[in-house]
């Protein structure tokens, strides 16, 4: 890497990083500390709380993105950044469950993961890409694994509200390193052109990536539901998940060293077809554990694998959506890209939800599979992109 593109890597990834710890310390306590405001007794209530942070961020990737394509990456980042930091205040400041969901909901409207991507894509070669959307997907990873040990320890200090305003806090930290540190995206394409939707919706290969971030993120969320009432039939308390989680999250790193070799012998194609299949067995394995006495030492594997997979998805997916589409409508793809990742987050929820309580585990881990599966079989025909492919029917 150059040192802009190790520049742009850093501070971007450093803004997800922010805005995602932030995220992820509320979710752990969310439903049991929400219950104490006031309309927490009603769980419609609290699980639309919970989850319309989702929703209104899944609906506001797109424009947010291809507004980046008009007025410029980093103007756009920065707007969102501050709705994201107000919906925080907010949810502090709440007496009640109700204003709990306008802040959940306006935390959600500050959608800037495309317009961050697109800026990425913006300022990295193709030859360095899947690097720095791995750096990314990284950082998310181990905020993930981060929050596990430190929301209940800080919930215990500063409760719920206080969690927000961490929240809050860090995503004004997250518009001074957009201002300050972020490199601004080159001239050529800084506010390049207007997004033109349909040019992204009838591109074949984008639409596979499309699908495939949807299926992704609706079983990594749906599959949640299960585990960890299979790590506790397996003899782990829930305090004590952290203890599978964290050092699988670590380990499955490692496996991002396979990923840029094979993205230098021109294997980046072979490495997502084959982590897509990765997840598949995870799942497969998954829903015989679930049909007999669980194993922590199977289950703790499993995990492992499933974030190798998981990880290598999240550096690989976005790095091909950017090389495919042209720079002019990088910021409209990656909306489109971030709205199929919102809404497979909530599509996950409910079904997982849904299918555990109509028909058990194994149902859910079974569909997880055949899910992982479907997406396997539409993106095999996908082709490696070159140095640039024009957006259109057909590719």
């Amino acid at each position: 890497m150059t040192p802009t593109e190790r520049r742009a890597s850093a501070s971007l990834a450093s803004i997800f990083a922010l805005r995602m710890l932030g995220l992820f310390l509320v979710l752990p306590v969310f439903a049991i500390e929400a219950r104490r405001y006031p309309g927490g007794e009603d769980p419609v209530l609290l699980g639309l709380a919970m989850g319309i942070y989702g929703l209104t961020q899944g609906l506001l990737q797109l424009p947010f993105g291809m507004a980046s394509d008009r007025l410029g990456r980093k103007r756009v980042i920065v707007l969102g950044l501050l709705v994201f930091a107000l919906g925080s205040f907010w949810a502090a400041a709440a007496t009640d469950l109700a204003s709990l969901l306008i802040g959940r909901s306006l935390q959600g409207a500050g959608a800037v993961s495309a317009a961050v991507t697109a800026l990425l894509a913006d300022l990295t070669r193709d030859e360095v890409r899947t690097k720095a959307m791995a750096l990314v997907g990284g950082s998310i990873g181990l905020m993930f694994a981060v929050s596990l040990v430190l929301s209940p320890l800080l919930t215990a200090w500063i409760g719920l509200s206080g969690l927000f305003w961490l929240t809050g806090v860090l995503a004004l930290v997250g518009v001074g390193v957009v201002i300050w540190a972020a490199p601004a995206a080159p001239a050529a394409q800084a506010g390049q052109g207007h997004g033109r939707l349909r040019d992204v919706l009838v591109h074949a290969d984008l639409m596979r990536l499309n699908l495939g971030v949807f299926v992704l993120h609706a079983v990594q969320l749906a599959m949640w539901v299960a585990v960890p009432a299979l790590l506790v039939q397996a003899g782990l308390q829930t305090a004590q998940h952290w203890q599978v989680y964290l050092p699988a999250v670590l380990l499955s790193f490692l496996f991002l060293g396979v990923v840029f070799a094979m993205e230098r012998r021109g294997g980046l194609r072979t490495v997502f077809l084959c982590s897509i299949g990765l997840i598949f067995w995870v799942e497969v394995g998954l829903w015989l554990v679930s049909m007999g006495t669980a194993r922590l030492g199977w289950l703790a594997l499993l995990l492992l694998v499933f974030f190798c997979g998981f990880n290598a998805l999240e550096a690989t997916q976005p790095s091909l959506a950017s090389r495919i589409a042209p720079p002019a409508l990088r910021g409209t793809a990656m909306g489109v890209y971030n709205t199929l990742q919102s809404f497979g987050f909530f599509v996950g929820g409910l079904m997982g939800g849904w299918l555990v309580k109509s028909w058990g585990s194994p149902a859910l881990f079974l569909c997880c599979g055949l899910a992982m599966l479907g997406w396997l079989l539409v993106a095999w025909p996908m082709r490696a992109p070159g140095r640039q492919i024009p957006a259109g029917p057909g590719a």
